[in-house]
């Protein structure tokens, strides 16, 4: 919190400067009330501990200009002046409180903490209003690999360490994300998860420290940033890889030094956040590339746990399956249970998943607005995965009968990349993002393909495009 200490006498500003400092507060003086209002303008004072009576005009004055600008700093009124007409009025126009002089430290000090206590509470439901909390529903994975990563999780939760999360598009790292948070000791306090790729880069700088009233074309008011709004608790930078090298470099700053100045501010502010970020990108490749700071890469991948996709941990499927119905069955308030039939199933099983786990929700929340008798059938899924059948048993041939699962998972991959890739007149990147893979990912498989022989020529006639709405 930073405070602005007002009082024309040194003395009593030296006092009550250093207290606040040795409570670990940020703090700023001003002598008169002009001084002070050059600075509270700004928006980025959250508690001024004001004098009343100032050579060159009122504290109250001064307050009630501040708050009809719309900037929102919370008020001590301090006085040598004591009267109860003063208090009241100060009072009624919005002060927090009111102390005289002389005053004791401690309890100024025990004021000041509970007017913080509360700004943080403020500043927390106006952000849980715009980030609802996940389900309090868990599942529970089976998979050996799963396992390994929640142990993981289980292990890196209760230190301060940052964690890199990172997998295919859809594989939970948000999910995974929050299931540290909820086991750290900082549970009590906001998670804030934040799309890195979704802000425009002209206004990251302003969007991750915040700006003062007047910094910048538009800014008619003060913000804070996502480090302060995540302070105490956890922010989670998901999609890290698309930062610009600039971004990269404030950002390695803020992790380092926990310290963030807000955009128009003179002022620094210390922040106490831990990061965890997620990325489906190869951050090792970019680093090779320079597209990716070396130094921020090796502070964020301090603890790195890597989440497995679909297609490698048949074994959660089932029970996936059974969790995703559940869900849906509770949000349509359903007393009937929904089941799939045993045909699907095991095509559910079998298919590659592209789009990982939230591909599979798309899929089994979009059969179940159209499965009739409360059972899901072949009729109910997208084409491109019932068609699945058809190729698995062409020409009579059972499926029992061919390679092994894994082969026709990979023959079947290669078919549906190699199919966008033809859509997409050859344009990797464009293909990735349709597919909702990372781009290192997709050269990856590529590669893997070559490996095994699967050549592009030879795909194209099988399997179909990965659905866009699955991206």
């Amino acid at each position: 919190m930073h405070i602005l200490v007002i009082d024309d006498e040194r003395a009593v500003r030296e006092i009550l400067a250093d207290a606040c400092r040795q409570a670990g507060y940020s703090v700023d003086e001003a002598r008169n009330c002009t001084e002070a209002a050059s600075k509270l303008v700004r928006g980025d004072v959250d508690l001024a501990l004001c004098d009343i009576k100032m050579p060159d005009g009122n504290g109250v004055d001064l307050m009630r200009s501040i708050k009809e600008s719309g900037v929102e700093t919370n008020f001590i009124m301090v006085t040598a002046f004591a009267s109860m007409e003063s208090a009241v009025e100060a009072l009624r126009l919005g002060a927090s409180d009111y102390v005289t002089k002389p005053f004791n430290v401690e309890e100024l000090l025990h004021r000041v903490q509970q007017i913080a206590a509360l700004r943080g509470l403020r500043e927390e439901n106006r952000v849980l209003r715009k980030f609802a909390k996940a389900d309090s529903d868990k599942f529970r994975f089976t998979s050996p690999s799963m396992a390994a990563v929640e142990r993981l999780a289980g292990k890196v939760a209760p230190t301060d360490s940052t964690v890199l999360i990172t997998g295919e598009s859809g594989t939970g790292k948000g999910v995974l994300a929050r299931l540290i948070h909820e086991q750290s000791r900082r549970s009590e306090h906001l998670f804030l998860p934040v799309n890195c790729s979704a802000i425009p880069e002209t206004l990251m700088e302003a969007e991750f420290f915040g700006h003062t009233k007047g910094a910048f074309t538009g800014a008619d008011k003060a913000r804070k940033g996502l480090f302060l709004q995540a302070d105490l608790g956890t922010l989670f930078l998901d999609e890290v890889g698309e930062l610009p090298m600039l971004m990269q470099t404030k950002l390695l700053h803020a992790i380092e030094e926990k310290e963030i100045r807000a955009v128009g501010s003179e002022q620094s502010r210390r922040v106490d956040c831990r990061i965890i970020a997620a990325t489906n990108r190869d951050l090792s490749q970019m680093v090779k590339e320079g597209t990716f700071r070396e130094d921020l890469f090796f502070r964020l991948s301090m603890f790195h746990i890597h989440i497995p996709p679909l297609r490698e941990r048949q074994e959660d499927i089932r029970g996936l399956i059974r969790f995703i119905l559940d869900r849906a069955r509770d949000q349509r308030d359903a007393a009937t249970c929904l089941t799939v039939s045993d045909e699907v199933e095991r095509l559910l099983i079998g298919y590659p998943w592209p789009g990982n786990v939230r591909q599979m929700e798309n899929v089994i929340n979009r059969a179940c607005i159209l499965a009739e008798d409360n059972c899901i059938t072949l009729d109910d899924l997208p084409p491109e995965i019932a068609r699945t059948v058809s190729l698995a048993t062409a020409h009579g041939t059972s499926i029992a009968t061919q390679r092994s699962l894994r082969d026709q998972l990979r023959d079947f991959e290669a078919s549906v990349i190699y199919r966008m890739l033809d859509e997409t007149g050859g344009d990797r990147r464009t293909a990735a993002q349709k597919l909702g893979i990372g781009l290192s990912s997709l050269y990856r498989k590529l590669e893997e393909f070559e490996a095994f022989g699967i050549h592009r020529s030879g795909a194209g006639n099988t399997g179909s495009a990965h659905d866009s709405n699955f991206d």
